[in-house]
């Protein structure tokens, strides 16, 4: 079948005449054909946002939110359909997809209780018979480019905090998982949301996506994805509210105290949930040299049972596609070559001669600076590095450029907190793993990780509203602010 863009509230072919497919990761059949968009296509969704940016911006918020809590609604009735969708295009284990379908449900939730707040501030003003305050403004039509691995989650989470600040909305999902984006634009055509408000436009980044990155009526841009496209909208979208989450290479620390068994548990679930394939992923296991023996043990076993295979009846889906598949294979080949030790895994896999499976790989043997413990990989391979104490531990985890997520296992609380000060990164788990995040709580990092923008939570509608000072003066005279009389 194929599928079309969704422009001013129509299904629309674009001018390319051109199609591209998406592929099901675990055995390599086509699930749909879809726009290979053109610039013209994508000026088309722009202008279509830009008209309808003033009626929607002038609809009170609590209005807004009711559509919210129709897509909210509607997310809840398709949840199993979405999930299943997700395992079919993505790759997920269905326990993982219901999950994302789930992270969309709640910031829906969330977000349209937003719309009896959207606070601003009043402050005291320094002259007499004069009212200072803030509020919150829309940014105007914002850009959405979205990434495959959580194919309902993450656009949900732009999209409600977008829509409900009063933004219009063009949005490119990735062409991994095309098929997940119509899915979820069908359901905010269902909400009766005005026409324009938002639309869809698939295609490649280098065209689609780099429209939109430059495009002068495009006032926001908001982002996950890898660290070199983010730097090329930093380098080419012009003055624009700009928000980046361009990946991690996160660490769990082991310390010596720790419940190792429980340990285990997290690093299982950090390295090796939807198969190493999260920005959060925990690739890196920091271990104290006193545990490292009992620890490698208990995981090699855990890994060595996981059963791999499509989503539905496996621990472990497929990568999104074969050169997912390569990285992997290459990194693997890197860790070899750089010294460290393979305990398992390191090869790709088939099933009946079809699909993009990866053996869940463990090096041991580590140093810190070898190119497995430093670039994101996005896989499911994990490198263990021995270190003799908390301040090693602290050290090595912040020897990353990325700083996203991170992890200490520990019974001493001293340490705990000493970490929560001292890793530098934007979340930090006591006593679990580096994974799974609650829409009602900021969601980003630090340094190469992004440029500081959060997502979910209050923060979510930070990056997508202007904050403008307002001044009422009933003094019934000139009063000069600032002016030394």
């Amino acid at each position: 079948m194929t599928y079309r863009n969704f422009i001013n509230g129509k299904g629309v072919v674009s001018d390319s005449g051109k199609t591209f497919s998406s592929l099901n990761p675990a055995d390599e059949s086509v699930v749909g054909h879809f726009q290979a968009s053109t610039r013209a296509d994508v000026r088309h969704a722009i202008a279509s946002a830009h008209s309808a940016f003033s009626s929607w911006r002038d609809t009170p918020a609590p209005l807004r939110a009711k559509y919210l809590w129709k897509m909210r609604d509607l997310l809840i009735k398709n949840k199993e359909k979405l999930a299943c969708l997700i395992v079919l295009e993505m790759g997920k284990v269905i326990a993982e997809a219901r999950g994302d379908v789930q992270e969309a449900i709640d910031v829906f939730e969330y977000m349209a209780g937003e719309g009896r707040r959207l606070f601003g501030h009043t402050t005291p003003s320094e002259l007499y018979n004069k009212f200072a305050m803030t509020v919150r403004l829309p940014i105007g039509v914002v850009g959405l480019i979205t990434p495959w691995n959580f194919p309902i989650a993450i656009p949900a989470w732009k999209t409600a905090a977008a829509l409900i600040c009063g933004n219009t909305v063009v949005w490119k999902p990735s062409s991994d998982t095309p098929l997940c984006a119509v899915e979820f634009t069908k359901l905010i055509e269902e909400t009766g949301l005005p026409y324009g408000v938002f639309n869809m436009v698939t295609g490649s980044g280098w065209e689609v996506g780099d429209e939109i990155i430059r495009h002068q009526m495009i006032r926001g841009i908001s982002f996950t994805g890898s660290r070199e496209t983010g730097e090329h909208i930093l380098r080419n979208a012009g003055v624009k509210r700009i928000g980046l989450e361009m990946g991690g290479k996160n660490a769990i620390i082991v310390m010596d105290d720790s419940d190792i068994d429980l340990a285990v548990d997290g690093v299982v679930w950090g390295a090796f949930g939807t198969t190493g394939q999260r920005c959060t992923a925990a690739s890196r296991v920091i271990v104290h040299e006193k545990i490292k023996g009992a620890f490698e043990k208990k995981l090699l076993s855990r890994a060595k049972n996981l059963k791999i295979g499509e989503g539905i009846h496996h621990d472990i889906g497929p990568l999104i596609n074969s050169k997912a598949v390569e990285k992997s294979a290459r990194y693997v080949q890197i860790g070899i070559d750089e010294g460290a030790k393979l305990l398992c895994g390191g090869k790709s896999l088939n099933i009946n001669g079809k699909g993009f499976f990866f053996q869940p790989t463990i090096f041991t043997d580590c140093r810190h600076d070898m190119r497995i413990c430093q670039d994101e990989i996005f896989g499911p391979l994990v490198s263990i590095i021995s270190v003799k104490g908390f301040d090693e531990a602290i050290r090595v985890a912040n020897s990353v450029s990325y700083g996203l997520s991170s992890a200490i296992y520990t019974s001493d609380m001293n340490k705990a907190f000493r970490a929560v000060n001292e890793i530098e990164a934007g979340l930090t788990y006591i006593n679990s793993s580096t994974i799974g995040s609650e829409v009602h709580l900021p969601f980003g990092g630090v340094k190469g990780t992004g440029n500081g923008a959060r997502e979910a939570g209050i923060h979510g509608i930070d990056e997508f509203s202007e904050i403008k000072t307002v001044y009422f003066d009933y003094s019934g005279k000139l009063q000069r602010a600032t002016i030394d009389d």
